[in-house]
């Protein structure tokens, strides 16, 4: 007679060969890394793809390796000049170590955020408010070397860094309205003193070239009628000027009269 309580310990038995199969296989995607501590030890970095650990001996801290896009909040600054902003920024960073990211920082993404506050108000505080608004690519640059270089010990890599927004009091607004208002009208005056003066150089070019040349400010005299006689549709009575028939008079053997 067939005993089925007798394949119990069989059944059993194979139900926990495949749980413990099941817990000893790993898969990783592409974009991540398994930091391996067996019995507490560094043992190595796993994956991608299909691996084995050992259960109840290994355990696996799983670490991406994609950029990572953090918000700094805004933080008060006191600039060099004095003046207080509120200036937050955004920084990418990525892993390139897991091992160093798991085992010399406790949090490495806490520990990368409170390092890019500190840094943010640090630096931004030995700068002037002219050079924050002026020079906002140096002053990211600037960020960015000394981030990497203090979180290259954790193996994380800061790709980039930007501030993103510059929070000025309003009376600060209301003066660098002014400041700029006054700019624009010096730009204006000054270019209104550099047409005047090209201008009075055209003009006094002419008048040297007419002075030499007494026929041409005839024409320039006869040019003259002729834009009089085509602005209105009139009668014009003008004295003729004694040098322009003066040519005719002295071919004809004719003197004009006094």
């Amino acid at each position: 007679m067939f005993d089925i309580f007798s394949y119990v310990p069989l059944v059993f038995v194979a139900i926990l060969l495949l749980m413990f199969v099941a817990s000893a296989v790993r898969i990783l995607p592409e974009y991540e890394r398994g930091v391996l501590f067996r019995l507490g030890r560094f043992a190595g970095v796993r994956g991608p793809g299909l691996f084995f650990i050992i259960p109840g001996i290994d355990r696996l801290v799983r670490v991406s390796l994609r950029m990572v896009a953090f918000d700094v909040p805004p933080q008060d600054v006191i600039t060099h000049d004095n003046v207080t902003v509120k200036v937050s920024a955004v920084i990418y960073f990525r892993v390139m170590a897991p091992e160093k990211a798991i085992i010399d920082v406790e949090n490495y993404l806490y520990a990368t955020s409170q390092l890019s506050q500190t840094t943010l108000r640090s630096v931004l505080g030995q700068v002037e408010l002219d050079e924050l608004l002026a020079n906002r690519e140096k002053i990211n640059k600037e960020l960015q070397e000394i981030l990497d270089r203090h979180t290259d010990p954790w193996g994380v890599k800061v790709a980039n860094v930007e501030v993103k927004n510059i929070d000025l009091p309003q009376e600060m607004l209301r003066a660098i309205a002014k400041q700029a208002e006054a700019e624009r009208e010096r730009r204006a005056k000054v270019i209104h003193a550099e047409g005047e003066l090209q201008a009075s150089e055209k003009l006094a070019g002419a008048a040297r070239v007419l002075a030499d040349e007494p026929m041409s400010l005839q024409l320039r005299y006869l040019q003259t009628l002729t834009e009089i006689a085509a602005e209105k549709n009139s009668t014009t009575i003008f004295p003729v000027p004694i040098d322009l028939i003066k040519a005719f008079l002295d071919s004809t053997g004719q003197r004009p009269k006094n």
